[in-house]
Parts: structure tokens; C-alpha cells; sequence
């Protein structure tokens, strides 16, 4: 009898198991993004009339029309959504409205800080789900890999922007230093000698969005 080669490649999954796979992949990153469009238009309704609301309602289009594509890249692999996931993720976001804030029954600035990291880790786990639906695309038929290719790019520019909406709220909530505060002016020494504060260097213009 002829030994298995030691370091041969394990063989792949028969094709009704790699479904089984795939329909598990896809239906886990369907209820993550239903609790996402959740989260991110909750957002964008509480920062409604201030800097960071229009940056905030932009996302939350375009994360629930990435929703809708994924849906309808199953539809085209023949994968049947599974709702009671999608279920399940919606409660779990729900739930995490409950951690700790540093207030009890009201928003506080840190929930701003929370929210947008928790959204942060949703669109890079998009952004790999596209690379794994790009990899799959080499050969499906039925996934146009131009499309998908799209849909990472975007997810990468949907992460910059949450990534500086992140910076500017850290900045707000955890700093005494205030974005809006002039910087002080300098004054020269006194007649009797005493030094002179330092001067704040010119940083120039900021930016950053700024939160309400």
C-alpha cells in the first residue's frame, strides 16, 4: 500500500459541503451588515444637524446598498438568506446600546467613540468579505469580479472616513483640550523680568469634522 506523501495538500471540500460553507460565510456577514445599517442609521439620525450628520447619512446609504448587493450576490450563488441570523444580529446590536457609556440613562460623548469603532471593525470585516468574494469570483461564473472589486474599494474609502470621524470624537471626549479653543496668545516678558509663556505653534486650519 503506498503511504501518503508527508506535506501533500488536504484534498478540497466536495462541492455540496463547500456550499454548506459558503452559504454559512455569507449569511454570518448578511446579519453583521443588518446590524450595522441599524447602528449606522441611528447614528446619523442623533448627529442630524450637526457637522458630523451629513459624513454619517452618506455612510448609511451606502452601507445599506452594500447590504443589498451582498443579497444579491447570494441570490446569484444560490444561497438562501437565513433569517433567524439576521435576527440574532439585529438583538446583538440592540444589546450593545446597554455597554457602559459613563452615563447611566443618556448619551455621553464616549458612546460617539464606541459606536464608530464598533462600525469601523463592521467595514473592515466588509472589506474582507469583498476579498473573499473576489478570490471566489476567479471561478464563479456568476459573480462579476469588476463589481465586487468596486465594492472593496469602497468599503476602504468608507473606513477612512469613519476613521477620521473616530480620531475627532476620541479627541473631543478623552482630551481637556477642546478643537474649537483658540490658541492663547503669547505675551512678552514684563518689565520686572518675568518669562514669557510659551507660544502655541500655528497648526494651521483643521479639517477634521467636528461633532455636535
Amino acid at each position: 500500500m503506498n503511504a501518503r506523501p508527508v506535506g501533500s495538500p488536504s484534498r478540497s471540500p466536495s462541492p455540496t459541503h463547500a456550499q454548506r460553507l459558503l452559504a454559512i460565510y455569507l449569511n454570518d456577514h448578511l446579519a453583521g451588515a443588518s446590524s450595522g445599517v441599524s447602528l449606522i442609521r441611528r447614528m446619523a439620525r442623533t448627529h442630524r444637524g450637526t457637522p458630523a450628520g451629513p459624513p454619517l447619512a452618506e455612510l448609511a446609504e451606502q452601507i445599506a446598498e452594500d447590504r443589498e448587493s451582498l443579497r444579491e450576490i447570494m441570490t446569484a450563488l444560490d444561497v438562501p438568506a437565513q433569517w433567524p441570523r439576521v435576527v440574532v444580529g439585529r438583538l446583538a446590536e440592540k444589546a450593545g446600546r446597554l455597554k457602559l457609556n459613563g452615563h447611566l440613562v443618556s448619551r455621553s460623548p464616549l458612546s460617539d467613540v464606541l459606536e464608530l469603532e464598533a462600525m469601523r471593525i463592521g467595514v473592515q470585516g466588509k472589506a474582507e468579505l469583498w476579498q473573499s468574494l473576489g478570490i471566489l469570483a476567479e471561478t464563479a461564473d456568476h459573480l462579476d469580479r469588476a463589481a465586487v472589486d468596486r465594492l472593496l474599494t469602497r468599503a476602504r474609502q468608507q473606513a477612512a472616513v469613519l476613521d477620521g470621524l473616530h480620531d475627532e470624537a476620541a479627541r473631543r471626549s478623552l482630551t481637556s483640550a477642546s478643537p474649537s479653543a483658540p490658541a492663547p496668545a503669547s505675551t512678552s516678558a514684563s518689565s520686572s523680568g518675568s518669562p514669557s509663556a510659551p507660544a502655541r505653534r500655528d497648526r494651521g486650519p483643521s479639517r477634521r469634522t467636528r461633532w455636535a
